[in-house]
């Protein structure tokens, strides 16, 4: 790389970690994850619902296209850096006008459209970064091209088109922005450049652990300025339990097995095991886990008697099957992750995913106590059952033993 280009983009190496900005990046969308938790606990409808899922969609795909930039350039070098700074931004005015993105609140600018402009700086100033990292990389340059001509194009004019509509248009045009990008990217091709599998595979490590971090802020929203009691205790122990079996589930070995793959893959199956396994069988992974948070705010909503609730009181409906659906996402997600590396079916996951689907009637007629604790018993019942099934095997996937 030349000289001047070289001051201004530096490659990844091979062996490269996560960087401290792009940690603090994840910061920044981690609370925007929170704000979506908010928005679809402010109103529990069906389409407040796809309104909050079509924001964190959102989201999602501009983290995940800084997610491959920072496999490319070094994030914190150069003009990377301030490029870095000004994505973030982008990302804190998207989280801070999430409450408004579909209802404009009176006074100020308008809600919609500054959460558009604003998703459409972080993604053009990801655009810029690449094409400048690409220079020198006709091949990289091809793909560059490819991908922006539609995706980026495409989905501008659908959410602008969106901004211009009301109601469920408005959800239509942003839904239909979204398909074009998904399908758009998928076809434009496998001539991305993956230098790191190690820096991969750790930074979609880091978002599902600070997520899972926002499910456990999540638990001290539910309580926050209620008296301390047993059963708020109780509670608080049970959704963090369930928090750390889904970080077993992920780290104990899924997660090293993928990698694993994907560091010894070559060519365009490399880029489709990042691209399948991390692009985007991690999204119902978090998708699953901010559904999770808003199940466990209510669960400890009830518990601790908030809004006049009791102990005896039923969690129901859309609070319940966010709380239930997002772990059963999560845990088929995290089978899909795998299977797509491996060609290898994890079974227990797809049967604790059935059990927590086939408990759901039974859970809406017990305390929201006793709900949360069944989840947490069927989540540990498939944890001990893989450990001991496959304790060989994951020996050796650990300790190489």
């Amino acid at each position: 790389m030349p000289g001047a280009q070289r001051k201004r983009i530096m490659p990844v190496a091979r062996d490269a970690s996560v960087t401290q900005l792009e940690l603090f990046f994840d910061l920044v969308i981690v609370f925007a994850f929170t704000m979506v938790t908010d928005l679809a606990a402010h109103e529990t409808t069906a389409v407040n619902l796809l309104r909050a899922l079509v924001i964190l969609m959102l989201l999602w795909w501009m983290w995940i296209g800084y997610s491959w930039l920072g496999n490319v350039v070094k994030a914190d070098e150069g003009i990377a850096r301030v490029a870095m700074f000004v994505a973030m931004g982008s990302a804190f005015v998207i989280a801070l006008t999430i409450p408004e993105a579909f209802h404009d609140l009176p006074g100020g600018w308008y809600g919609p459209l500054v959460f558009v402009i604003a998703y459409l700086v972080a993604r053009f100033v990801h655009l810029w970064v690449f094409w400048m990292a690409s220079a020198d990389d006709e091949k990289l340059r091809g793909q560059v091209i490819r991908w922006a001509t539609g995706s980026l194009t495409i989905s501008a004019i659908l959410l602008l088109a969106g901004v211009r509509s009301h109601g469920d248009w408005q959800i239509l045009f942003w839904l239909a922005a979204l398909a074009a990008e998904m399908l758009w990217t998928g076809f434009s091709g496998n001539d991305w450049v993956l230098n790191s599998a190690k820096h991969f595979a750790e930074r979609y490590g880091l978002i599902v652990i600070i997520a899972l971090g926002e499910s456990i802020v999540s638990i001290g929203v539910g309580v926050a300025g209620l008296p301390i009691s047993w059963a708020i205790t109780l509670g608080s122990m049970l959704g963090l339990a369930v928090a750390g079996l889904m970080w077993w589930a992920y780290f104990d070995v899924a997660a090293l097995v993928v990698e694993h793959e994907m560091e010894h893959a070559t060519g365009e199956r490399r880029v489709q095991i990042a691209r399948g396994c991390y692009t985007y069988w991690h999204f119902p992974m978090i998708a699953g886990i901010v559904a999770m948070s808003l199940g466990l705010k209510k669960v400890l909503g009830y518990v601790g008697g908030a809004q006049g609730h009791s102990l005896e009181d039923k969690l129901y409906g859309i609070p319940l099957y966010a709380l239930y659906g997002g772990a059963v996402a999560y845990l088929l997600a995290l089978a899909g992750f795998r299977y797509y590396a491996t060609h290898k079916l994890l079974i227990p996951r797809v049967v604790a995913s059935v059990a927590l689907l086939a408990l759901i009637p039974l859970a809406t007629a017990l305390p929201a106590l006793t709900s949360l604790g069944m989840l947490c018993m069927v989540l540990l019942a498939m944890i001990v059952w893989e450990t001991m099934r496959y304790a060989q095997k994951r020996d050796h996937i650990r300790h190489g033993g």
